[in-house]
């Protein structure tokens, strides 16, 4: 947002953002050029991993876009890009699983997957208010509370990324044990798509570090303001 000495912290952030960004390109490239023995495409497996669980009702569908895949619980919509909704690939199936997992738990209520829901609106608002205020309050002494205003906004954004964790550990956690059951992927395979869904959970794990080491920054620029 701006120089000053504080922003040391966020190397550990940035360096971890590079390496997970690596490692998902690497696994997703490499794994989506593997074909599937079972022949299935991402939004075939999908459709089959939701029938296999009674969840006729959620909708596959293709949106255009790399690795644009997402679940909208108001919908009850799985939509694929479209590398993955057509294609045949270790990756593809890999990715369509994951999306399905959050479905499966919508459709059990998991607890955190409606905490993230329902934080939505204020952590978008906290991550788009949070940092204008906190700069307003640092080039305008007289409206220094604005600083603390923007700080507690921000924290709704953090909060956002650390319940987004549990989330989607656990989406591919169900992923993995459904194309296992439905024995979609032969136990190598399995491993693949294994591979994939780790590197994607590390570019969260990188996200949450960078908002609370982003947080801590601002918490420490905002306690040097009142020192001073």
């Amino acid at each position: 947002m701006f120089w000053d000495p504080t922003m040391v912290l966020l190397i550990p952030a940035i360096l971890l953002s590079l390496y997970a960004q690596y490692k998902i390109s690497s696994a997703y490239n490499h794994y989506s050029k593997i074909r599937a023995q079972s022949g299935l495409t991402g939004a075939q497996a999908a459709r089959a991993l939701l029938n296999s669980r009674g969840l006729y009702d959620v909708n596959v569908e293709a949106i255009r876009g790399n690795l644009s895949d997402h679940y909208d619980p108001r919908t009850r919509v799985i939509s694929l890009s479209e590398d993955v909704y057509y294609g045949n690939s270790l990756a593809s199936v890999a990715v369509a699983a994951h999306e399905t997992g959050h479905a499966l738990q919508h459709s059990s209520g998991y607890v955190p997957l409606q905490l993230r829901s329902s934080f939505v609106p204020a952590a978008n608002f906290g991550s788009g208010a949070g940092p204008l205020l906190i700069l307003v309050g640092l080039f305008m002494p007289s409206f220094g509370w604005l600083l603390q205003l923007g700080i507690l906004f921000f924290s709704l954004a953090v909060l956002f990324q650390l319940i987004t964790l549990p989330v989607e550990f656990n989406a591919s956690h169900r992923a993995l044990g459904l194309l296992q059951e439905g024995r979609l992927l032969g136990s190598d395979e399995v491993r693949g798509a294994r591979s994939v869904l780790n590197a994607a959970a590390l570019t969260y794990v990188a996200a949450a570090l960078a908002a609370v080491l982003q947080l801590a920054r601002f918490i420490i620029i905002a306690q040097g303001r009142r020192d001073d």
